[in-house]
């Protein structure tokens, strides 16, 4: 799709590591872009994309009609929109609110009715691959939300992701990111143990992680954090404290509905773990580092 059949600016509120993806994504298709962040760093490299800064939510809610909301938690998005300055109140008539962050499935609900009584509506749309893919336009999205105001995002959606699943009405887009991370989480926390296990075993490090990748324990998330274990590169992408948060929110939301999720639980056990251990805001490959120490073999890889 060329960049002349997408007419309108379209804001985003959060450059992290998959916000400045997105920013990056919509800069390479020719989209006029507006920015906000608290970070001068990630401001400036927005602007050296292209983008247009604001210098609070409500300026970039009143330079645009749709707004992508990616930063990290609940009291972040309550900032962004309804805090001091907040985007809410700012929007035009008819705008929408692409809220990407990872955020309870309850949250997510009851933000919808309160972004109507500002004449706004909210895709609920969580994201999921990480920055590299965030990055090149081929992460997945999660889509939940009216059918006009998804058709209104379609050729938006397509910029940025590689994948998008329509998975229903409000809601359904939160619910489905916490089970995903559920499973992202759970196999992370199991490859710390089995690469803890193997190299307190005398197993080269390298080669079973060949190994791993053409056997039966294979799993893309192993195959995306592992490198940077074997090359000692905690700078953090996803920081544990994040994921972390998502497993946090999946444990919770299950126990609403009274499903037992052990291995979750586990995770974020092991999560919190490493947190309590000092890695909360390295790369949550960080996790395999601390399994690593716990087994006294911190030297290797």
């Amino acid at each position: 799709m060329s960049a002349q059949s997408w007419a309108e600016r379209v804001g985003v509120i959060g450059a992290g590591a998959m916000g400045m993806g997105v920013v990056r994504s919509l800069r390479r298709h020719g989209v006029d872009v507006v920015v906000r962040d608290i970070r001068i760093e990630a401001e400036r490299e927005a602007s050296a994309l292209g983008a247009q800064l604001a210098r609070s939510p409500a300026e970039l809610a009143r330079n645009c009609c749709i707004a992508i909301v990616l930063v990290v938690d609940e009291p972040q998005v309550e900032a962004v929109l309804f805090g001091e300055s907040g985007a809410a109140h700012a929007f035009a008539h008819d705008s929408i609110v692409v809220l990407s962050s990872t955020l309870a499935p309850d949250y997510v609900v009851a933000l919808e009715p309160r972004l109507a009584r500002h004449g706004v509506t909210l895709v609920d749309a969580p994201v999921s691959g990480g920055p590299r893919k965030a990055h090149d336009g081929s992460m997945t999205m999660m889509v939940g939300g009216p059918e006009i105001a998804l058709a209104r995002c379609a050729p938006l959606f397509a910029f940025i992701a590689g994948n998008v699943f329509r998975t229903g009405i409000v809601g359904t887009g939160a619910k489905c990111k916490i089970a995903n991370n559920l499973l992202a989480a759970a196999n992370l926390a199991a490859a710390a143990e089995a690469f803890a296990l193997a190299s307190e075993a005398g197993v080269d490090p390298a080669m079973f992680v060949e190994l791993v990748r053409a056997s039966s324990g294979a799993s893309w998330i192993f195959d995306d954090r592992i490198p940077r274990v074997l090359a000692q590169d905690y700078a953090p992408r996803a920081a544990t404290r994040v994921l972390a948060k998502d497993v946090g929110i999946a444990v919770d939301y299950a126990a609403k509905l009274q499903v037992d999720v052990p291995l979750a639980r586990a995770a974020r056990a092991v999560f919190a773990a490493a947190i309590a251990d000092g890695y909360g805001e390295e790369d949550d490959a960080s996790i395999i580092k601390a399994a690593l120490h716990r087994t006294g073999t911190a030297s290797k890889p």
